[in-house]
């Protein structure tokens, strides 16, 4: 797939007060149509007076991703729409799917209870929940839940939709090993909420693609903090493909300990 996680995880390689300063300038610009000089301008502004820089150094298109976001997020707000539809989708089976399918619900299935311990059915869509894409084995940001069914086999699915993705990008994934509570994003203060032996969510550049990826901490070199942050290094090692690597705090988020 090669495509970049948007959603709120994308806030985490800005300081605060640019948040805030973008949440102001998000109010501005409302209903307008910004434009690339305008997303080059504001990081231009970031990167000379936050003190980003080399490879910390922000792109436009990350402020971009921030807006775009933004405004996914209020117009969900300002939606009627429920959660899960009310609509039923028609789903035509693969052959491989005839003898393992069944025809999916538009009412939020009993297995969700069981996504968050202590939770009722009707709380779990006032959650934030991020899924693992069937095409690239990456997790995403979840917008919104559209449907479920119940194979034959009795495993629960779900249809997605991705922050910052469009209906083409739909995707089926199995509840129980496919969604989850959403990664939590890690500011330089928290950097000794991170151990050795920590599961946590990585982002992982390479050239065909930038996402996030599960993977574990092997080593951690502690080191003090300056004025631009976190410096430490954390050793790491992705699940998908064993390849270890050695990254800085704002590319680690942690997993939610319940």
């Amino acid at each position: 797939m090669g495509r970049v996680r948007l959603g709120k995880k994308e806030g985490s390689c800005f300081k605060q007060s640019e948040i805030e300063q973008m949440e102001k300038l998000f109010v501005e610009a409302v209903d307008q149509s910004l434009s690339q000089n305008f997303y080059e301008k504001v990081t231009k502004k970031f990167n000379l007076n936050s003190g980003h820089s080399g490879k910390a150094a922000l792109q436009w298109e990350q402020v971009e991703n921030w807006f775009q976001c933004k405004r996914l997020e209020k117009e969900s707000q300002i939606s009627s729409t429920p959660v899960v539809s009310t609509e039923k989708e028609e789903f035509v089976p693969s052959n491989d799917d005839q003898s393992n399918s069944a025809p999916e619900s538009s009412t939020a299935p009993e297995s969700y209870s069981n996504m968050v311990k202590g939770e009722k059915v009707q709380d779990i869509f006032k959650l934030e929940f991020e899924a693992r894409s069937t095409k690239d084995g990456a997790w995403y940001d979840v917008e919104t839940f559209l449907a479920h069914r119940v194979l034959h086999s009795g495993e629960p699915e779900v249809r997605v939709r991705f922050v910052g993705f469009g209906a083409e990008e739909d995707e089926w994934v199995n509840i129980k090993t496919a969604v989850r509570k959403r990664s939590l994003p890690l500011e330089p203060p928290e950097c000794r909420k991170v151990a050795v032996g920590d599961r946590v969510l990585c982002f992982q550049e390479r050239r065909d693609h930038a996402t996030h990826y599960d993977a574990h901490i092997l080593q951690i070199q502690r080191r003090a903090h300056d004025i631009r942050g976190c410096r430490c290094i954390f050793l790491i090692r992705y699940d998908h493909d064993l390849a270890e690597e050695k990254v800085p705090l704002r590319r680690i988020c942690r997993r939610p300990t319940n």
